[in-house]
């Protein structure tokens, strides 16, 4: 197993990798307390490129991370395959095994300045068009990723839809059983949303170079309360089916307005009294 770091460059072509050849196993590389890190595992066994980036590595050298795996598969005549190490957890048996493997040589070289060509300007328009994701498939696929440690998903993103878990009762005969599921809270509006209520950690979820899905977390420790609908809100249920016009006149009203109007009396108090 060879592995490889990226760096970043403050000029073209702002990336270039390193070979780590201290140590005896990649643990001894890729260790917990890895912060803003990003590397290349080169895996002759397998003939795979394992990419991993720490838990607060910038998206900016995760982009570069991915360009350069591309390079360094190219140099080894496309006969290695890609593959994503973040989508296991810690625990994961494959993580494990990829842990214990030992570091040595190989034919791979790391990716330098002379690799790179300067671009040349686009001479042609080209038309790009994106299509919301199933959001079936879509949940299928996010729910296998291991989630990041000491956070909470307070949202999920999928095309247009916006989710939430929620802790939902699935046994209840022996004893009480829940599991988290993303629930849909309903549809985004047309132009951008702001979440300011809560400092956010977000994740992209990527697949086939296409984004799948937005990911907002939340630290377990933060406390702090969401912000709460200032406009009267009618259940979606409500819609297909009959009511009475009066509770719809009232689910506009503010509170305060239909306490002072029960308070007064009505034409019937007067018949009564009389």
């Amino acid at each position: 197993m060879q592995i490889f770091e990226v760096i970043e460059l403050k000029e073209f072509p702002y990336m270039e990798t390193k070979e780590i050849v201290e140590g005896t196993t990649v643990r001894d590389i890729i260790k917990n307390d890895c912060i803003n890190r990003a590397f290349l595992l080169v895996d002759h066994d397998t003939k795979r490129i394992w990419t991993y980036y720490c838990h607060q590595t910038p998206l900016k050298k995760q982009m570069y991370m991915g360009i350069l795996a591309g390079k360094l598969r190219q140099q080894l005549r496309l006969f290695y395959r890609v593959y994503p190490l973040n989508l296991y957890s810690s625990d994961d048996k494959k993580f494990q095994e990829i842990m214990v493997k030992a570091l040595g040589v190989g034919r791979a070289k790391p990716i330098e300045k002379k690799d790179f060509s300067r671009p040349t300007p686009d001479r042609f328009n080209v038309r790009t068009s994106m299509s919301n994701p199933n959001i079936k498939k879509a949940l299928e696929y996010i729910s296998q990723l291991p989630q990041p440690e000491n956070m909470i998903r307070r949202f999920l993103i999928i095309g247009g839809q916006i989710f939430t878990d929620e802790e939902i009762v699935v046994s209840f005969l022996i004893e009480e059983k829940t599991i988290i599921k993303p629930v849909k809270l309903g549809r985004l509006n047309n132009g951008f949303t702001l979440f300011k209520d809560h400092n956010y950690s977000t994740r992209l979820i990527i697949k086939d170079r296409k984004i799948l899905g937005i990911e907002l977390f939340i630290n377990e420790d933060d406390l702090s309360p969401s912000f709460e609908l200032q406009i009267p809100l009618i259940d979606e249920e409500k819609f297909s089916k009959p009511g009475s016009i009066n509770d719809l006149i009232n689910a506009f009203k503010n509170p305060e307005q239909l306490t002072e109007e029960n308070d007064e009396p009505s034409q019937d108090d007067f018949i009564n009294q009389s």
